[in-house]
Order: structure tokens, then sequence, then C-alpha cells
């Protein structure tokens, strides 16, 4: 079996030694090429070239922004027979795509696992999301997260380590300091239903947990899945007391409260969003600039993934 390694040398939790534990345990079962990205977007070129030299296996050794760059790169073309497999080795701060796909944090562990089911010729199809013509694997986020992302992403840039303490630090900050809370910018349009206006933010969930705060998961929409549609939580009030106790139900993974001041939908195949001004777009993590509309679609068994 041909496999390529993609790695991200800049990952929070990547180190050299790692990858090279890593290649030499895939190089005992494996014939592996390592190739190491050198900025933004390269994995998904590097994915792409893997597809098109008819590769067997791609195994990502990032972060969840490593992961979703592969995805891209393997469906350029889309979801069709042949493409290689995908292998997730958690190498980022939240690695929430490889755990929802029931792998170790421990990269060690993680690769342990995924030799085991390479052995046993075990892999699954998973659904994905597609946000326009982007495809994200566990969630993308209109509005106050994505805000939060892009704020990280520059306190990063300045040499800031992704820790879960500085997310929490940036999301009060936001919420307080520079978030729009006073006037919704989203209407959510949905086929055969009337438009839902005043919507503050809204989060889409192709799996669960949304994130994971350390050890901790975050789960404002508990029944989503791979194997299901794509779910929504969405706000109509900013008001402090009723975000913070959404907060709060998501941390102790029972969101069970219902409301004037949220929508929750499950198992949907399209979602669409327009909005009165730009607003910030995230995709698996990952801040990808503002928009004034964008179109959620879910994609049953996009690709197939070692688990």
């Amino acid at each position: 079996m041909r496999a390529v390694l993609v790695v991200n040398p800049m990952a929070t939790a990547t180190t050299r030694k790692g990858r090279d534990i890593l290649a030499r345990a895939l190089g005992r079962e494996l014939k592996v090429e390592v190739v190491e990205t050198n900025g933004r977007g390269h994995a998904s070129t590097l994915a792409q070239e893997a597809a098109e030299s008819g590769v067997d296996l791609v195994v990502a050794l990032g972060g969840d922004g490593t992961v979703n760059e592969i995805v891209n790169g393997l469906l350029t073309d889309g979801p069709r027979p042949g493409l290689p497999v995908l292998a997730a080795v958690p190498g980022g701060s939240a690695n929430v795509f490889s755990r929802a796909l029931g792998l170790s944090r421990d990269p060690i562990q993680a690769t342990s696992e995924i030799l085991d089911a390479l052995r046993a010729n075990r892999s699954r199809s998973v659904g994905l999301g597609l946000a326009d013509d982007r495809w994200f694997t566990f969630s993308a986020g209109l509005g106050l997260d994505a805000e939060v992302v892009h704020r990280v992403e520059k306190l990063r840039e300045h040499g800031r380590n992704a820790t879960p303490g500085l997310y929490v630090r940036s999301a009060v900050t936001q919420f307080f300091a520079d978030t729009d809370r006073q006037t919704p910018a989203l209407t959510l349009h949905r086929p055969g239903v009337a438009p839902t206006d005043g919507l503050f933010f809204g989060i889409v969930s192709n799996t669960s947990p949304w994130t994971y705060a350390g050890r901790h998961p975050v789960n404002p929409l508990p029944n989503a899945s791979f194997e299901t549609g794509l779910d929504l939580f969405a706000m109509t009030s900013m008001h402090t007391t009723k975000v913070l106790r959404q907060v709060l139900l998501a941390l102790r993974n029972s969101p069970r409260s219902r409301g004037r001041s949220q929508l929750r939908l499950h198992d949907q195949a399209e979602l669409r969003f327009t909005t009165n001004r730009p607003v910030a777009l995230q995709l698996d993590g990952e801040y990808v600039g503002n928009r004034e509309s964008v179109c959620f679609r879910a994609v049953p068994d996009a690709l197939r993934v070692v688990a």
C-alpha cells in the first residue's frame, strides 16, 4: 500500500521527533513518502497531487486546519471512487476531527490505532459539509465563533500559543468589546420554509462535539453525526445571561433548554444564510474571511477514513 504522510511542522503539538517516530511506524508496514507543508494551502496541493498519483492512503499529521486542507485537496473534483483513504493523526491543539473518529489524543497511540485498523482492512465512509465550494469536516460558523477564531489567529501570528485559556480570553474580549450585540445580521433560508431572520450567529455542526476545551468536550449540538445531515445552533439574542446559559449547557453536554432566544435544527440537507453586513466565517476552526452569503450543504459518504 502506498501512503503519503503530510506533516504540518508548525502545528501546535507536532514535533520532528514525533514525525520521525510516526514515519518509522508507518514505514514498517507501508511504502511511505513524507512531505512537509510550507504554508497555508500547501497541504491541499499535496493531497491533490497524492490523489492524482494513485496513492492509497493519505496520513495527516497536524491540527484540524491541516486535515481540512487535505480533505479539500482530495475532494478537488468532488467525491468519487478511487480516492485515497484519509487517516488523521492528532498534532494540533484540539484535534476535533480525529477525536470524533474515536482516535486517541496521543499521536503515538493514535498511530497504533490507525495501523491496527489498516491491518484489519477497517475504514468507514463519513459525511462532510460543503460551504459554497469549500469542504469542512466537523463544524462551521458565522458570526461570534468565527470572530473569536480570527482574533486567536491574529494573536498566534504574534507568537501566542493556542491554549484553551487563550480561546476563553479571546471569546470574552470579543463578546464584550467588539461583537455587535444589538443588531442581528443573519437570515436563514431553507427549502420549503419561510426565511428566519434576526439571527446573531450560527454554528453548523457535522458531528459532535463542536470543539474541546482541553480534555472537556463543548457540545451545543449532541445529536450531530457523520451519518446524518447538518445541525444548526443559532441565537436571536445576545443578552449576556442568555448566552452564558447556553455556554454552560454546552459544557455540561446537556443543551436541553428551549426558548425564543435560540434556534436548533437537526439533520438538515441545506442551510443558506444571507447577511445585512459582512460576517466572519470559520470552517473547522480556521477563519476563511467575511461573507455576505453562504450555503451549507450536507454531502453523505463523501470520503473514506481510517477509524
